[in-house]
């Protein structure tokens, strides 16, 4: 993501060697984008975002560096009204949601951080929910849809395969991450997927060689990119 001065990422820093995959030209040349949407589900229709948020990653000298944010509430169509359920989980209203920017404007304002010269990777907690809103809001975000992705579940069945289950609540207590008051809102769930992600990452540095066994593990092709399947009769 372009067009955002570079931080020390706090939360996610993890110092000294980290191993194989961290030495990796391809990792290293990587930006990792931990991404995540809340939204609504209406009957009859696909998941419509109502917020976005996205959080951008280098391995840099040892060390993880923030590199670019975003956030935006979106404000759904009038077939898929924030409904009182969303709210309970969400917190957010369709009082907050109704001035917001449209999908296709916080989507393309998102959608032109990516720089075309750059490598990126998005990282996602079970990682086909935002592949598919992606895909479908495709039209908005040309660049983003065509950008694959990592899903930290895989990855972390393979870290540590020995847990009841691999949902984010149980990575974080796993890894000792606090919970934030603001679960279920999209940057909160950024913030922490990115520090599940890191200590992934180093968990599994030492078994993974480079950057192409991480996405054999945890790799999820964007919808853009698979190939379009031929039909089976001419017409």
């Amino acid at each position: 993501m372009a067009g955002v001065g570079r931080q020390r990422h706090g939360t996610c820093e993890s110092g000294g060697y980290m191993g194989g995959l961290t030495e990796d030209p391809a990792f290293l040349a990587t930006t990792f984008v931990v991404i995540d949407f809340e939204a609504t589900t209406p009957k009859g229709y696909p998941a419509q975002p109502i917020e976005v948020a996205a959080l951008a990653l280098r391995y840099e000298d040892g060390t993880w560096t923030e590199v670019g944010k975003s956030a935006s509430l979106i404000r759904p169509p009038a077939f898929a009204p924030v409904t009182p359920a969303v709210t309970a989980q969400t917190g957010l209203t369709p009082k907050q949601v109704g001035q917001a920017p449209t999908a296709a404007e916080a989507l393309g304002a998102l959608d032109r951080r990516f720089a075309p010269d750059k490598q990126y990777l998005l990282v996602a907690q079970h990682a086909a929910t935002e592949a598919n809103i992606i895909h479908n809001q495709r039209e908005h975000c040309p660049a983003l849809a065509r950008i694959d992705l990592l899903d930290t579940i895989p990855l972390a069945k393979y870290v540590a395969p020995g847990l009841p289950n691999h949902k984010l609540d149980t990575l974080l207590a796993h890894f000792a991450i606090k919970q934030p008051a603001d679960r279920h809102r999209a940057y909160a769930d950024v913030d922490v997927t990115a520090q599940v992600f890191v200590r992934l990452v180093s968990a599994a540095d030492d078994q993974l060689s480079d950057l192409a066994a991480l996405v054999k593990i945890a790799g999820r092709t964007a919808k853009c990119n698979m190939p379009a399947q031929e039909e089976l009769f001419d017409t």
